[in-house]
């Protein structure tokens, strides 16, 4: 991997005060010359406040930035951070959730496959090596199904559609119309990629163990799962 790519990690936060501490450090870790953009939904538990804090005592004020936006939801936050890496001039941006579920010191593994050619390297729950610690049955029936609605829908060359550990070449990103009517929630995960492979990038999945969150509270449930399946049967009407 080159040391002389220039990285952006994004997090898209809400009320995620408890962990973000950790998540800032873990990177930090994994990937010392990253940036780190934290995109806060105007959490009321001070996560930016955290952020900020974090930043001044590392003396890192000029490599983590947090922009707090008035809106919520995750389409639109990881939109915004993709927005950053491409208008940042970055080559690469890597995405995972704030939570701790996906552990940062897979972020090497991720970025050293993009860097060996791929535009998009999916940190995958469903392939040989990976696997999901502490879901109860019912949210493991509700990702199994969506990805295999993704698959059987659109066509995608993955098995975990719908996570968000991912790295990105962002040359790929900057081709895309990211900001034309993009879909919300979990589904933007979707989407991007249906974008991307329809510009024929290069995909790979490498596998991570995801375990659950062990502060706050999970983002998905049951009506998220159902409207992220129905809008991924809307997504190949979208873009035929």
């Amino acid at each position: 991997m080159s040391s002389n790519l220039r990285i952006l990690v994004g997090i898209c936060t809400y009320n995620e005060a408890g962990n973000i501490k950790a998540m800032l450090q873990r990177i930090g870790d994994a990937l010392p010359t990253a940036d780190i953009l934290v995109v806060d939904d105007d959490s009321p538990d001070g996560t930016a406040a955290r952020v900020a804090k974090y930043a001044e005592a590392n003396g890192r004020q000029d490599s983590i930035r947090c922009i707090v936006r008035e809106e919520r939801g995750l389409g639109g936050a990881i939109l915004a951070a993709m927005n950053a890496s491409i208008e940042g001039g970055y080559d690469l941006f890597c995405n995972l959730d704030a939570d701790l579920s996906h552990d940062p010191a897979d972020l090497p593994r991720l970025v050293s496959a993009v860097a060996d050619g791929f535009d998009v390297a999916v940190g995958s729950r469903y392939v040989p090596g990976g696997e999901i610690v502490g879901w109860p049955v019912r949210r493991k029936w509700m990702s199994r199904w969506i990805n295999w609605i993704t698959r059987f829908r659109l066509g995608l060359p993955v098995n975990d559609a719908s996570g968000s550990f991912r790295c990105y070449r962002v040359a790929a990103l900057s081709r895309l119309d990211l900001n034309d009517q993009p879909s919300e929630g979990y589904s933007f995960l979707q989407e991007v990629l249906l974008k991307l492979h329809r510009q024929g990038a290069k995909f790979t999945e490498v596998p991570i163990t995801f375990t659950e969150r062990a502060v706050g509270d999970s983002k998905l449930d049951f009506r998220e799962a159902v409207r992220s399946g129905w809008t991924v049967l809307r997504l190949r009407s979208k873009h035929s």
